[in-house]
């Protein structure tokens, strides 16, 4: 069951990647970022609703803790979309999705701050060795031609810090109630919260698009079916060995990105995302036999 957890969690970042490259098809198109990040978090609420009525039984006497860490959830998961869009939009699907898997610094950074975690250097090194890495990436260190834009590596690193707050949310709310609770939960305020910032005459208008396939299969590739997989699989693995499969997630961004959309990398980058990707699978291996949270 320990392979069967690793390969489901496998094919949820696998999802996760392919849902990028739709993501940046539609944006092509002209749609609004966060009008895409409504549509693919409100097919998933469907689906995670759908399946929190066939377990309705068992959803009974929810604790009033589990809302406030599922709408903690629910707001990274917002903030988690959205910003992975806008970055695609301002750069690429690679540097995206790359950007958006510093979330293991941002969760290192916040277990230092509340002392959950001990600092040592080796965590040290590796937050300088992502940093490394985004420059490289980003080509930042090149002041004269920088290769992506301030607004894009902001978005990019947002989603990160956005993810890492998912994490920190629906950890704690998964150790109070079960999965389809807990995700209808968050993804029900995250409709909420992107109904409140998103173009609602944009929004209606989808529905009547050309283009409302490719927002469901969004919906349903990246979240609906991504985390069905994704919380299912982690029962059969530990919560490290899953961060670290899903770092496949990147990799079919950027192949999504260069053999479908066009997009090109340098070698630098190509560099520096290997050293993004290296540097977190060392750590994840590091932090294997111990608490994330």
């Amino acid at each position: 069951m320990k392979y069967a957890g690793i390969g489901l969690v496998v094919l949820a970042a696998i999802c996760w990647g392919i849902s990028g490259g739709i993501a940046d098809v539609l944006m092509n198109k002209g749609w609004d970022p966060i009008v895409i990040s409504l549509y693919r978090g409100a097919v998933g609420f469907i689906c995670f609703f759908v399946w929190f009525l066939f377990r309705f039984r068992q959803n009974r006497g929810i604790s009033p803790r589990l809302y406030i860490w599922a709408l903690i959830a629910g707001v990274g998961v917002a903030g988690n979309f959205t910003f992975y869009f806008l970055s695609i939009q301002a750069s690429s699907v690679a540097v995206a999705a790359t950007l958006m898997y510093t979330a293991p610094v941002f969760v290192l950074l916040i277990s230092f701050l509340m002392r959950i975690e001990d600092s040592t250097w080796f965590k040290w090194g590796c937050i300088a060795g992502v940093l490394l890495g985004i420059l490289l990436l980003t080509g930042a260190y090149n002041t004269e031609s920088i290769s992506v834009s301030f607004i894009g590596m902001a978005a990019g690193l947002a989603a990160g810090l956005s993810y890492a707050l998912f994490i920190f949310g629906f950890k704690n709310a998964s150790s109070i109630g079960n999965p389809p609770a807990t995700l209808t939960i968050a993804f029900f305020s995250f409709c909420l919260i992107l109904l409140l910032f998103g173009d609602k005459g944009e929004a209606a208008d989808v529905l009547a698009s050309s283009d409302l396939g490719l927002f469901l299969l969004l919906g349903i590739l990246g979240a609906g079916l991504s985390f069905t997989l994704y919380v299912i699989g982690i029962k059969w693995t530990t919560p490290s060995n899953a961060s670290m499969v899903a770092m496949v997630e990147p990799v079919t961004a950027s192949l999504f990105g260069v053999l479908v959309l066009g997009d090109h990398l340098t070698v630098i980058q190509t560099l520096g995302m290997a050293v993004i990707l290296i540097t977190i699978t060392v750590l994840s291996v590091k932090q294997s036999d111990k608490k994330v949270i």
